[in-house]
């Protein structure tokens, strides 16, 4: 049967459960959201749920499921085509993020020496799948690793519009704890990176921190004006999820938005943004360049992570290239980015291998 929704949302673990019951808590528009996934019960206890606290908040948030496998090849053409959506929120990965709070094999080791770009293959495969189906005129959200991904999506060719997470984590929280609610108050560039230094104790914060500006003046001591500001080892969800709602909402119901995302048209690491009912568009404060903005988020990657050079070449960096090469040489050296499809095969393998051995 042929839906017609606002918003398509693939995936049904704890980021798209997030998404969707925040969405039923949050919209003061109609809104129709499908959501899509391998697993029928699952699906079934979700829309279950989001369909209550839509009733619970008095909003006016409808929600239907449809199974999808994105596995199969066709899955994703096939449920977009279906569902007609305005909105597509790329939620379905083949590494769980928990990965950064576990321990006790190989593998997990391997991604806490070397950093979570180690899992970028694994965020970007199920996200490349779907993006090569999103339809003109149909906005599309990845949340899978977007400081990393988003960029491997626009190598690509592929339609982004940006993320949700990571900077806007930091940017709720830091506004959070100083209560400035205006729009635009509090910008922030933040690196998915960033983030390692708020999940230890303030004695424990030496990396390098994020640029903040308040009122339009930074701020010089980022670590100290932040101080009480904690975040959990485990993944954020409790906010990163939420975070992206108020933009998905304001994008499908024409309205305009000022705030954070990663990944914004692919761009590397996360920027001030903002969505004026048609564009998306950096919101950076004045005295920064957007060249210098972008410099700045993309120097972490260049330093550890994963950097994709102007020929398409893919390259691990930093103590992640060092991480790989102990582990397998030919995955240390990289890929080309039309090779994806092949080097997530051979990730694969490594991480199975890994998984089997203790740390």
């Amino acid at each position: 049967m042929t839906r017609s929704a606002d918003i398509l949302i693939f995936g049904a673990g704890a980021f798209a459960t997030r998404i969707a019951c925040d969405i039923a808590a949050a919209a003061e528009k109609p809104v129709s959201v499908v959501l899509a996934g391998r697993n029928a019960d699952r699906l079934g206890w979700l829309r279950t749920a989001a369909n209550a606290r839509a009733i619970v908040f008095g909003r006016p948030a409808c929600f239907m499921s449809v199974q999808a496998d994105l596995f199969r090849p066709e899955a994703a053409s096939e449920t977009i085509e279906a569902c007609r959506p305005r909105l597509i929120v790329q939620a379905a990965s083949t590494q769980t993020s928990a990965v950064i709070a576990t321990a006790g094999n190989a593998w997990s080791r391997l991604v806490a020496e070397g950093g979570l770009s180690a899992t970028a293959l694994f965020q970007a495969y199920l996200t490349v799948r779907v993006a090569r189906a999103v339809p003109p005129g149909c906005r599309f959200i990845n949340c899978c690793f977007p400081d990393v991904v988003n960029s491997l999506l626009s190598a690509l060719g592929l339609p982004i519009a940006c993320g949700t997470g990571n900077v806007s984590i930091l940017a709720s929280a830091f506004a959070g704890a100083s209560q400035m609610r205006d729009p635009g108050a509090l910008q922030l560039l933040a690196h998915y990176q960033n983030l390692a230094d708020w999940r230890q104790p303030v004695a424990q914060r030496h990396g390098r921190p994020p640029r903040v500006w308040e009122y339009g003046t930074e701020v010089g001591d980022v670590f100290a004006r932040f101080a009480s500001v904690r975040l959990t080892v485990a993944p954020a969800i409790e906010v990163s999820g939420a975070a992206g709602v108020p933009l998905m909402l304001a994008m499908v119901g024409g309205d305009a938005w000022r705030g954070h995302a990663p990944g914004p048209n692919g761009l590397p690491g996360g920027y001030p943004v903002a969505w004026d009912g048609a564009e998306l568009a950096l919101d950076l404060p004045s005295g920064i360049t957007q060249a210098e903005a972008i410099g700045w988020n993309a120097s972490f990657e260049a330093a550890n992570g994963l950097v994709i050079r102007p020929d398409g070449r893919v390259e691990y960096t930093g103590a992640l290239q060092a991480a790989l090469r102990r582990a397998s040489p030919v995955l240390a050296r990289g890929f080309a980015v039309s090779e994806l499809d092949d080097a997530y095969a051979a990730m694969s393998g490594l991480r199975d291998r890994l998984e089997s051995s203790s740390a």
